[in-house]
């Protein structure tokens, strides 16, 4: 195939410019815009991430622990009640399995007997903002402050004490500056490395579907992600947190899980 002379200096220049680039650091410095993404590659083991660990890290976030040790964080996001959150906080007493709850604030509105029941019970209310926006799309800190402080708010004034600093955005849509901004609040921003779909009521999963995803997924570190307005969710988690206590694993906090990797604060 015949290559123009221009052809190959714009190639050879392009080469040189990434070379540079790589070698004064700068190389992929920028966290994308998006949705949080996962790659599994192999059964068992913790998937790729669509941000690295230590570039996540720069910010107070994460999406997994420890790949060393066999230890699960267990976090459930809600955006309103349905029913099943009593009975998974049951099974989480029974088993006595901390967990994390990022809510949205007429979640917190409308259910404080259950917003007091986790914080009493020892689980982690965490922010998941005020109205559920795309976040990446608040380019004013102010805006994006008041998301999470209207939260903060209604969490002190059923509870009477200041919430927990840790932000889950909605639908998982981020961007590098809705990170900064996060983190100069005093937040750690939490992903994930487990989930599957199970927030459609009007399609849930059934038993089996859930356990082929939950089972050969689970891995090392591994901060899950469920809905708590799943049916499913609520049916399955003794069944669920047994087969994993059997598989060796324990659970953790998010303070845990963030005393537990470099770089954060």
């Amino acid at each position: 195939m015949h290559v123009k002379k221009r052809d190959t200096a714009i190639c050879a220049g392009a080469i040189l410019l990434a070379a540079a680039l790589l070698l004064a650091g700068n190389w992929n410095e920028a966290l994308p815009t998006g949705s949080w993404g996962l790659s599994f590659q192999t059964a068992g083991q913790a998937p790729v991430g669509n941000a690295s660990a230590q570039e996540l890290a720069k910010y107070d976030g994460a999406y997994l622990g420890d790949t060393t040790e066999p230890v699960l964080y267990l976090t459930f996001d809600a955006g309103y009640e349905n029913g099943c959150t009593a009975k998974i906080l049951d099974v989480l007493k029974a088993h006595q399995v901390p967990a994390a709850f990022f809510l949205v604030g007429s979640y917190l509105e409308r259910n404080p007997e259950l917003v007091k029941r986790m914080a009493q019970e020892g689980h982690i209310v965490g922010n998941h903002t005020a109205h559920h926006y795309d976040m990446s799309k608040i380019s004013d800190e102010s805006t994006f402050a008041q998301e999470l402080e209207e939260v903060e708010a209604l969490y002190q004034r059923i509870t009477g004490e200041p919430m927990a600093k840790y932000y889950r955005p909605p639908q998982g849509v981020y961007s590098q500056e809705n990170l900064a901004m996060a983190q100069k609040l005093g937040y750690k921003t939490v992903f994930w490395s487990l989930a599957y779909v199970d927030w459609q009521n009007d399609s849930q999963p059934t038993r089996e579907e859930a356990m082929a995803k939950l089972i050969p997924r689970i891995h090392n570190g591994a901060v899950i992600l469920l809905h708590s307005t799943s049916q499913t969710n609520a049916e399955i988690l003794d069944e669920l947190l047994t087969k994993w206590e059997q598989m060796g694993y324990t659970f953790g906090t998010l303070e845990e899980l963030f005393a537990g990797i470099p770089g954060t604060a």
